[in-house]
Order: C-alpha cells, then structure tokens, then sequence
C-alpha cells in the first residue's frame, strides 16, 4: 500500500485538470469493482487465496515457468480496504494532470508500463520469491514519478498523522514525493526481500518507471526551460483550498 508506512497521504492538490480525467476515473472504478468482485464474490478464504495465487505476481513463477501474465494482472488486485482505498487515493491525487499532459490513451500506457516495471523490480529483487505481489501501489508510484520531473512545485495538501495527532499541511510536490522515495528505498534495504507484507522495491522501481517514461516528454517541452516557463505547476490556474485546522479536543 502506497500510503500506510508513513501515515502522511495527500488528499488533494491545488490544480484540477483542465479536462476530464476520463482514464484515471476508469482505472478507480476498475479497481474498485474488480475487488468488489473477488473479495466478496468467492464463496472461502481458500477461494481467494487460490484467486490471489493464480492472478497476482509471483517472482518464482515468472523467473522459472515464464508466467508473464501476473506482471499486468496483479496490479487490479488488492489485499483489503486500506490496500485498496489508500492507493486510490494517491491515483485520485496525482493521475489527472498526467493525464492531462499525456493525452488519455498516453497515459494508460504510461500507467501499465510503470506497473511492470514495478513488477520487474520486485522480480529482481528476489527471484525465486514464492509470496505473491498485488496492488497498484507499482504503477501508482509511476505517476507519481512522472509527476515529480513535471510538475515540482505543484502544490499538495498532505494529511499527516504521528500517533493520535493529525494535521493538513500545504506543501510542494517534490517535497513529498522525494520524502516518499527515500522512505521506500530506506524500508526495501532494512526489509528482508522474503519477509512479505509491502513490496517497497516495486514502490522503487516504479517511482524510477515513471521518471524515465517521463523523461522524454519533459525533454520535448524543454526539460529545465520547461519548469521555468511552467513554474514547475501544472498549466492550470490553481484553486485555492482553505485547510480545516484541527484543534485538539479539551480534556474532560
């Protein structure tokens, strides 16, 4: 999951697309009833493991029986609600302006060709892994790569939560998203590769993804000449927010 290591998860930023994201609505609703459909529509826990072994990504089944499939399917697969919502939201976030930028059909292909390289990353990582992989958090991490080399200073409204505190800041894009890597290249060298749980070398890999599949476009419009025309912002006027402060409730 994109957003759990960490607790901080952008909800919002302060420049719609200026067009319908009719591709990243798609892909939310895909997910969505894709995992209405097996976590609630298959009769036994021993059902949906079957379903998670057959459709997510197994290293080991790639590497040595060349099962290539799982490197598309496993990333329409989610563990739970949190696996699921979380990363919905950060696609929610982050998806519209690259779409915006990339054209529709671009975009969907830059999506799934950030996803296998998730997916590759995790296979290089451990090779004979028999754990299966599943979650957008890959092609997710894509965008929000892609994101990163074209819209820097985007402003992003995060939710931080330490504890039982919480707070919504305004801060820029490279900020969180740079924080966000590192946290994933930190936890993938501290993490044992056969331990389960998040994948963070997909996280990696995919973040690394979309930075390259974006990099060619940033180039054509200009690479560093692109940001200081643009201001590192998406080309839409931004919409001003007001953050809810929250206050602490008084002790009784």
């Amino acid at each position: 999951m994109i957003g759990k290591p960490e607790r901080m998860f952008p909800i919002r930023d302060h420049n719609p697309s200026g067009r319908v994201p009719h591709v990243t609505r798609f892909l939310i609703v895909a997910n969505v009833l894709i995992f209405l459909a097996y976590w609630y529509g298959l009769p036994d826990e021993a059902s949906l493991t079957r379903f998670i072994y057959t459709y997510g990504l197994i290293p080991a089944a790639l590497t040595q029986g060349g099962e290539w499939a799982g490197l598309v399917t496993s990333m329409f697969l989610h563990g739970g609600w949190a696996h699921l919502l979380g990363n919905m939201l950060f696609l929610h976030v982050f998806g519209d302006n690259l779409e915006d930028s990339f054209g529709h059909f671009g975009f969907l292909a830059f999506y799934l060709a950030s996803g296998i390289g998730a997916g590759m990353a995790q296979v290089v990582a451990d090779p004979v892994s028999l754990i299966p992989m599943v979650g957008a958090s890959g092609a997710i991490a894509g965008v929000m790569g892609g994101y990163l080399l074209l819209f820097p200073r985007a402003r992003v409204d995060v939710l931080i939560i330490i504890v039982i505190f919480f707070r919504i800041f305004t801060i820029p894009a490279f900020i969180v998203l740079a924080f966000w890597f590192g946290l994933q290249l930190i936890s993938g060298v501290s993490t044992p590769t056969d331990a389960g749980g998040v994948a963070y070398w997909a996280h990696a890999g995919g973040f690394i993804a979309g930075i390259a599949l974006a990099l060619l476009p940033w180039l054509r419009r200009g690479g560093p000449a692109f940001w200081q025309r643009s201001h590192g912002v998406p080309a839409h006027p931004a919409v001003q927010t007001r953050i809810p402060l929250v206050r602490r409730a008084p002790r009784r």
